[in-house]
């Protein structure tokens, strides 16, 4: 544990796959240790840590259920107990599912604001009182600041975090920096295939999709441009100005 005491390391939630991945990659090659965290994506986890490790990188996996308000409560202690060099928290996973306000069940409404609303409070909190300083990143959606319907308790959890965002920037500083990235058109749903987003970049006004490429330029600027706390970058083309 010693080893990496003066390392700086990040926790990743949903770092194992898509978004999450990519930015566990950035981050190894900005210098960071990687503590990669992984609901059900256990074999992905492994692998991208191996990746890492060939990289030069170091990396962990840490598995916790982002439903269980137990799991949370033990994911920073867990991380901080291996890697003390904890300074970044980026809260990445994510649940995405369809329904209107007239359809939605409880259950789609629990899972999403447990996912995107209570783990990211309690992490949020749990990186306050074990790591003093440091940064949060949240992952948003382009859609927090309108009020597109169909995909109702995703939405309404997803302006939780950006609530969250702004009002814990103000709480946690000056030792700790919060800011958001809100993606658009980067990857689509996992049953749809990049077609899909083909179709719908000709209604935005950069008429194409994003890339990968994209997130990990944002995250970088973040993370070192150090006067910018409670900012949301729309990584979307243009579309949330629509």
């Amino acid at each position: 544990m010693t080893t990496f005491a003066h390392k700086p390391f990040a926790l990743v939630t949903g770092g194992a796959r898509r978004i999450g991945r990519t930015i566990c990659l950035k981050l190894s090659r900005m210098g960071y240790g990687i503590a990669i965290h992984y609901q059900n994506s256990r074999q992905a986890a492994e692998d991208l840590k191996e990746e890492i490790r060939q990289e030069g990188g170091e990396a962990g996996t840490f598995s916790c259920n982002l439903l269980d308000q137990a799991q949370i409560r033990q994911l920073i202690p867990m991380v901080t107990e291996h890697y003390p060099g904890l300074c970044l928290l980026v809260n990445n996973a994510s649940v995405f599912r369809k329904d209107t306000l007239a359809e939605a069940d409880l259950t789609h409404y629990e899972d999403h604001h447990r996912i995107h609303g209570l783990a990211p409070f309690l992490l949020s909190q749990d990186f306050a009182r074990h790591c003093r300083e440091g940064q949060i990143i949240n992952l948003l959606d382009t859609h927090v600041n309108d009020n597109e319907t169909n995909h109702f308790t995703y939405l309404l959890s997803k302006k939780n975090l950006l609530a969250l965002t702004e009002m814990s920037a103000v709480a946690l500083a000056p030792a700790i920096r919060v800011n958001g990235i809100a993606p658009g058109l980067i990857l689509p749903p996992e049953e749809e295939s990049d077609g899909y987003l083909q179709r719908l970049a000709k209604d935005i006004p950069l008429q194409r999709k994003g890339r990968l490429e994209n997130i990990e330029q944002t995250v970088g600027f973040l993370l070192e441009n150090d006067y910018l706390t409670g900012q949301v970058i729309f990584n979307d083309g243009g579309e949330h100005l629509l």
